[in-house]
């Protein structure tokens, strides 16, 4: 699968130094997360198939690609125009369609979503945990947008505040985990020997 990428690294690095509420663009990056997850759909379709979804951090557009192939009604999600542009572009040149795309900062509690209440039955998320900072937020917003009964996908690498999420989220959700080893794009995650979990949480109906 060939994946468009920025041209100019250093000028988003240079642009997220300007933005007090942007991450380092992590979402420039092929991420083994989104691989995994994207893996799992192209296995097991059924996660996603005439359903409407959700994906948040949609990066370059990977998990993306795999969700429309497989038969959702995507609408992604991304802090960063520069991250929906290319998610499009790839998705449309991979998988022949475009998702519905919309700019969200799930940190702040009057962003678009936030403020429709708009719920999905599905939503994907794959290596949105890279900060402690990240996991308060993250855990309001999926309790708003995941309906009663339905599901999160949750990709990560085994990051510090991934695991302080899946802590606090464990309560009123059914968790299911599985672990992925690649292979990866990267030679030197495969070096590394990076393991993704993906864990499914679905929420319990009361």
């Amino acid at each position: 699968m060939l994946i468009s990428r920025p041209v100019d690294y250093d000028q988003l690095i240079d642009d997220a130094a300007a933005d007090p509420e942007q991450n380092l663009p992590y979402w420039a990056e092929l991420w083994p997360s989104g691989v995994a997850l994207a893996g799992k759909i192209a296995r097991d379709p059924g996660i996603v198939r005439g359903r409407r979804v959700l994906e948040l951090g949609c990066g370059l557009g990977v998990t993306a690609i795999a969700a429309l192939r497989a038969g959702a009604d995507l609408l992604v999600t991304d802090y960063s125009p520069e991250a929906l542009a290319l998610c499009a572009l790839n998705a449309l040149d991979q998988a022949g369609m475009l998702p519905k795309t919309l700019r969200v900062n799930w940190r702040d509690t009057s962003s678009t979503l936030h403020a429709t209440g708009d719920a999905f039955p599905v939503v994907l998320a794959a290596d949105v945990l890279y900060e402690r900072r990240d996991v308060e937020p993250l855990l309001s917003f999926v309790d708003q947008v995941v309906t009663p009964g339905g599901e999160l996908w949750l990709a990560e690498p085994g990051r510090p505040p991934a695991a302080r999420f899946l802590e606090a989220i464990a309560g009123g959700w059914i968790t299911e985990s599985e672990q992925c080893s690649g292979p990866w794009p990267d030679p030197e995650d495969n070096r590394k020997g990076v393991v993704v979990t993906i864990h499914r949480l679905r929420r319990r109906l009361t």
